[in-house]
């Protein structure tokens, strides 16, 4: 994997999925005034605060103007020691890769042990239907293995490792402070609340189904509301709609899997603007009955 490939699965992504209305990420900017946001065309990428700590959640794309909107959050590069990766994906790692600026070249990554074998080569990572291969992703960071519910802190940043495998093997989720849980691609939001995530970039669907029904179980025996962050379409608090339609995958060539309040082409980002990430606060889904 290399910078080429992520600028080959925006032309080709963006081909496929131009007026699908499916991706919906959000801007740059911040949620509140722990967690922060940086639009990479589709993907988003966030940074969580606390007590003088930042953690970074996943690494986007190999994308050129990374540097440039962490400052308009005033986030320093060099300031990130920890990154936190949901699964290896061409839109998550991005940053990390070895011929990328190298932001974080000193960073540790944390990734679940089963996903770590497709940075092995023990496994390749399959999409359309398995009919496709991506490409190898490799970096040079320090990477630490993670167990499905493993429990760590970063400074005084308490961190939940929660494995939901599906649409890659590894598949991990973070709940953070027992109150953000970062989903990367388990669940994708539609206009009327939260389905399996898209089917054609999925390892196994129907493991995918179950893995979401298994992270709703977990989070619903939780005292206190959490924030449910995801990687392409936003975030809410709303439990319920979040995991409405969690046995339903959707499907991105159907129109019902649609959101008229998505962009036609999200790989298209002149709305990402400064001003509106320096000033405008990203505000929740809101789903529609």
């Amino acid at each position: 994997m290399a910078k080429k490939d992520s600028q080959n699965q925006k032309k080709s992504m963006s081909a496929m999925f131009r007026g699908r209305a499916i991706f919906k990420p959000l801007n740059t900017g911040r949620i509140d005034e722990r967690v922060a946001c940086v639009r990479e065309w589709v993907a988003n990428i966030f940074f969580y605060t606390k007590n003088g700590t930042t953690i970074m959640i996943d690494a986007g794309y190999n994308y050129d103007r990374l540097r440039q909107k962490m400052g308009w959050l005033s986030i320093d590069p060099a300031s990130i020691g920890h990154i936190l990766i949901t699964h290896q994906d061409t839109d998550h790692v991005g940053a990390l890769e070895t011929d990328s600026e190298q932001l974080f070249r000193n960073a540790t990554i944390y990734l679940s042990e089963i996903e770590n074998r497709y940075l092995t080569g023990e496994a390749r990572r399959r999409v359309i239907h398995g009919l496709y291969k991506l490409p190898m992703f490799r970096t040079g960071n320090k990477r630490v293995l993670l167990r499905d519910g493993e429990v760590f802190r970063i400074g005084d940043i308490k961190i939940e490792c929660i494995l939901c495998p599906g649409h890659t093997w590894g598949h991990m989720v973070y709940l953070i402070d027992d109150e953000y849980l970062f989903t990367g691609d388990t669940i994708w939001f539609g206009a009327d609340g939260g389905y399996s995530f898209i089917s054609t970039l999925a390892e196994d669907n129907k493991l995918a189904v179950r893995s979401l029904a298994a992270l709703e179980k977990t989070l619903r025996a939780r005292k206190g509301p959490i924030r449910i962050i995801t990687g392409h379409t936003g975030w809410t608090d709303d439990l319920d709609s979040a995991f409405l339609h969690r046995t339903e995958l959707c499907r991105p060539f159907t129109r019902k899997y649609t959101d008229p309040d998505a962009p036609f082409d999200g790989y298209e980002e002149s709305d990402d603007t400064e001003e509106k990430a320096r000033t405008v606060r990203l505000e929740k889904k809101v789903f529609r009955a």
